[in-house]
C-alpha cells in the first residue's frame, strides 16, 4: 500500500506544534500499525529527517503505552485492539490517516505523539495500598471465600491497562472510567474494604486536581477502550463516593 500520513509534530510542551505530511511506499497488509511507523521512521532518519517519537513497549495490548489518535478515534478503526494491535489491513491503499497524540489538559505533550499520562500514577498512588497482616499470623489467600460474580466484576475491572484512550475519546477529557475501575478492582473484594471509603475519596480528589473533566454519560469512552471496561464502573464508584461521604 500507498498511503500519505498527516502527522502531528511538536518539539516540546511550549511548542506550538504543527500538522505535517509524509508519503510511504510498499506497507504490506500484515503490518502493524507501529511497524508501518518505523518504515516511516526509518525512511526520515536515512534522509537526514528527525523521527516521530511515539511511546510504545511490549507490541502485545498490554503495556498501555502506544497512544495514538488516528483518523479521529483513540487507537483507531478498529475496536478491542490497542495501537500496536491495529493492522494496516484496516487501510486502503491510497488512504490518507491522520495520526495526532491523545489530547487532554491533563496528558500535555511532551513531543511529538509522546504524552505525559503521570496523571493516572498520581491518582493510583492516591489510592493507597490495602490492609494486609504481615505480622507471622497471615492468611492463605484461598481462606477467604469470594463469590464468582464479584470475582468476575473485580477482574474485568482489572484489565484496565491505562493507556488513556477513555480521556482522549472524552468530550470532556474525563478520567472517570479509568478511575471507576482502579476504585472497583477493591470494591468488589473483601480486601479492599479496609481502606475503601478513604481510597476513593483520595483517588476522585486525585483527579479533579489533575485537571480531568466530568462525566456526562456520553460513552464514548467505553466503546473506544480496548480492554472494553464497562460504565458500570463509573456507577460504583460514584456509589462507593457517595457511601465514604456519607
Amino acid at each position: 500500500m500507498n498511503l500519505t500520513l498527516k502527522i502531528w509534530r511538536q518539539i516540546d510542551a511550549n511548542d506550538k506544534g504543527k500538522m505535517v505530511d509524509y508519503k510511504v511506499t510498499e506497507i504490506s497488509e500484515h503490518m502493524s500499525f507501529l511497524e508501518m511507523m518505523d518504515v516511516l521512521n526509518e525512511q526520515l532518519v536515512n534522509t537526514g529527517e528527525e523521527p516521530v517519537a511515539f511511546d510504545h513497549d511490549c507490541r502485545e495490548g498490554i503495556c498501555g503505552m502506544c497512544s495514538m489518535y488516528i483518523n479521529g478515534e483513540a487507537h483507531g478503526p478498529d475496536r478491542g485492539v490497542t495501537t500496536c494491535q491495529l493492522h494496516m489491513r484496516m487501510f486502503k491503499d491510497g488512504d490518507t490517516i491522520t495520526i495526532e497524540p491523545f489530547r487532554a489538559k491533563a496528558f500535555p505533550v511532551i513531543k511529538d505523539l509522546v504524552v505525559d499520562r503521570s496523571a493516572f500514577d498520581r491518582i493510583q498512588h492516591a489510592g493507597g495500598y490495602i490492609s494486609v497482616n504481615t505480622s507471622g499470623n497471615t492468611q492463605d489467600a484461598n481462606a477467604t471465600l469470594i463469590s464468582k460474580h464479584a470475582a468476575d466484576e473485580a477482574m474485568d475491572a482489572a484489565t484496565c491497562i491505562g493507556c488513556g484512550a477513555c480521556v482522549a475519546s472524552c468530550k470532556n477529557a474525563s478520567a472517570m472510567l479509568f478511575v471507576g475501575a482502579k476504585v472497583s478492582q477493591y470494591a468488589l473484594l473483601p480486601q479492599g474494604q479496609v481502606e475503601a471509603a478513604d481510597r476513593v475519596k483520595n483517588m476522585v480528589a486525585q483527579m479533579d486536581l489533575e485537571g480531568f473533566g466530568n462525566c456526562t454519560n456520553t460513552g464514548a469512552c467505553e466503546i473506544e477502550c480496548p480492554k472494553g471496561i464497562s460504565l458500570e464502573n463509573i456507577a460504583r464508584m460514584n456509589r462507593e463516593l457517595l457511601k465514604a461521604n456519607v
